[in-house]
């Protein structure tokens, strides 16, 4: 019997030819689309983020599951077609992916789903919004998100605006100290909130440059089998304001434990919360910063082409 993806990995003509060539690639993530931002504003953004990582000088890989298969540079599409209510798609962590080919389910990779596809195709640079992390009192619940121990044995750069208030964000930063993943802030010493520009924890690295965090990543691959996280904050004139931000926060957190979800399902609860308290703004920063990142990354992948030369 053949276990290997051949029969079940589909590159885009363009992602294909784009990493034969050596071209610059990111990858993107497809749950943002499909589970994290409310219709049609999500294909509005999947369609930014795209535009935002050509303008780079990248090409977009859109990462995801559909009839059985991954597919690496989603269509509009394909990707419209994925987001549809009537598909029901799973949402697929890197432990997820094996067991959803083998079912033909379809479904949106997470960021350690994602990094783990672009891992095996090679493509080395991906952006997100904000990654996983330590849940609120994980100390019982045990909640953590698989997007650090995938970071931490993938060598994957992710760009994200640090990881979504709803967690404890400490608890995260010492997790992945812990795990051996670098945190680069990008022009900033303050670890970004998703939300707001700063979370109030300082980072001992900052680097003001896509060319400087190229040369620091691959130097950094010479020594550890890590992947690394560069932290861009989103802009301070677009950040949601502190005092919406802590009641949004507040009252997202009451319904969670209102309603008792655990697990993969309580960072959707908890961001259409945010999006209802806060009548869409919080929406328009998560756009926002998610195009930013994509932005970046594309600086940053084809700033790794350009040292291996």
């Amino acid at each position: 019997m053949n276990n290997s993806l051949d029969d079940r990995l589909v590159l885009s003509d363009e992602v294909a030819t784009a990493l034969h060539e050596s071209r610059p690639v990111v990858a993107l993530e497809t749950t943002i689309v499909v589970q994290g931002l409310p219709a049609p504003i999500n294909l509005e953004v999947a369609r930014d983020c795209d535009e935002a990582v050509r303008k780079s000088g990248s090409v977009p890989a859109t990462v995801g599951v559909l009839d059985g298969k991954v597919i690496v540079g989603l269509s509009a599409g394909e990707l419209e077609e994925l987001a549809s209510t009537q598909r029901k798609a799973a949402k697929l962590s890197s432990r997820d992916l094996g067991l959803a080919l083998a079912s033909g389910t379809d479904g949106a990779t997470t960021v350690a789903g994602t990094i783990a596809v672009a891992h095996y195709v090679g493509i080395g640079v991906m952006a997100t919004g904000g990654l996983g992390g330590v849940h609120r009192g994980a100390a019982q619940s045990f909640d953590e998100s698989a997007d650090l121990t995938a970071l931490s044995r993938t060598p994957v750069l992710v760009v994200a605006s640090g990881v979504k208030s709803i967690l404890d964000i400490g608890a995260t930063l010492e997790r992945l100290d812990s795990l051996g993943v670098p945190i680069v802030g990008f022009r900033t010493k303050k670890f970004p909130g998703f939300y707001r520009a700063s979370s109030g924890f300082d980072l001992d690295w900052s680097i003001d440059n896509a060319a400087q965090v190229a040369v620091a990543f691959l130097r950094h691959r010479l020594f550890s089998p890590t992947g690394m996280l560069v932290a861009n904050p989103v802009a301070e004139d677009q950040q949601l304001d502190a005092q919406t931000h802590d009641t949004a926060l507040e009252s997202a957190l009451t319904l969670s434990n209102h309603l008792g979800v655990t697990g993969k399902e309580v960072t959707p609860v908890l961001l259409a919360e945010f999006a209802r308290f806060t009548a869409g703004e919080s929406v328009q920063v998560n756009r926002d910063l998610v195009v930013s990142n994509s932005a970046l990354a594309g600086e940053i992948a084809q700033a790794i082409e350009a040292a291996r030369q």
